[in-house]
């Protein structure tokens, strides 16, 4: 099992289309060549949704599986996170089929979407699954209840601790999805409440998505950028496309960026 990139670049998400940016990108040879694109800046892993032929995001095996193997062929060096995100149309069901079907190198799962099974039992046996397969799961944490959650998901034998790896989300759930660098700290005290370190990452959303993810970079974490969070330079601009949002990132912290990547962090 890998552990979490660096840097991951999370280039379109499940609700954004062109008309939010241009360069956003939705078709498969578009995810594509964004991909290269960033890992050329320096992304060293994506964060990858699917769109079906009217653009909306799916969870779809069979594109999946056309998009894995063109980025093996094209970044074999990029590790690639599939998402499992609900967005209100797939229930836990339709989320672990979608991972036992793939068997994903990498998978990311809401904490609170995952759980929402009424069965304790399914859900144990899923994550089991998922060690015993040797995929990589990292859950996605909205708010310090979503870290209470996972402690007695922890203790109570369903989430393994062996190759734990978490996503803070910071901005999902506030008023206008602003976000704060003051943020990580919060996290970061109720992470420790866990009694287990975890290989964590943030994102962020909003125009201090940059703040944010210098403030996880500095503090031992990793980070998770790019237009499925936020469209938006540091100066306020409107950036480019992905790969000069993660390049203004590495250009902000080449040093603890190269660094991590040296260690295998």
């Amino acid at each position: 099992m890998k552990p979490l990139p660096v840097l991951m670049v999370a280039p379109n998400g499940a609700t954004k289309t062109k008309a939010d940016h241009p360069a956003l990108p939705v078709t498969i040879p578009e995810i594509v060549a964004c991909a290269r694109a960033c890992h050329a800046a320096g992304a060293d892993g994506l964060h990858a949704h699917v769109r079906d032929a009217a653009g909306r995001h799916v969870l779809d095996a069979g594109l999946y599986t056309e998009l894995l193997g063109e980025l093996a062929r094209q970044v074999p060096r990029m590790q690639v996170q599939i998402t499992t995100e609900a967005v209100g149309r797939y229930s836990p069901a339709d989320q672990r089929a979608l991972v036992d079907r793939l068997r994903p190198a990498s998978v990311s799962v809401a904490l609170r979407e995952i759980t929402a099974e009424p069965d304790e039992a399914v859900t144990r046996a899923f994550f089991a699954r998922c060690a015993e397969s040797g995929i990589a799961v990292q859950h996605i944490l909205y708010d310090v209840d979503d870290i209470a959650r996972l402690g007695a998901l922890l203790a109570g034998g369903i989430v393994p601790v062996a190759g734990l790896q978490v996503l803070h989300v910071l901005g999902r759930y506030t008023p206008g999805q602003v976000s704060s660098p003051d943020e990580v700290a919060v996290r970061l005290a109720a992470q420790a409440a866990l009694g287990v370190t975890p290989d964590w990452a943030v994102c962020a959303f909003g125009p201090a998505e940059t703040a944010c993810l210098r403030a996880a970079l500095k503090a031992g974490g990793k980070a998770r950028i790019g237009f499925e969070n936020n469209l938006l330079n540091a100066d306020g601009r409107p950036a480019r496309d992905n790969a000069d949002r993660v390049a203004e990132l590495v250009g902000l912290m080449p040093d603890i960026v190269a660094g991590r990547r040296t260690a295998g962090a």
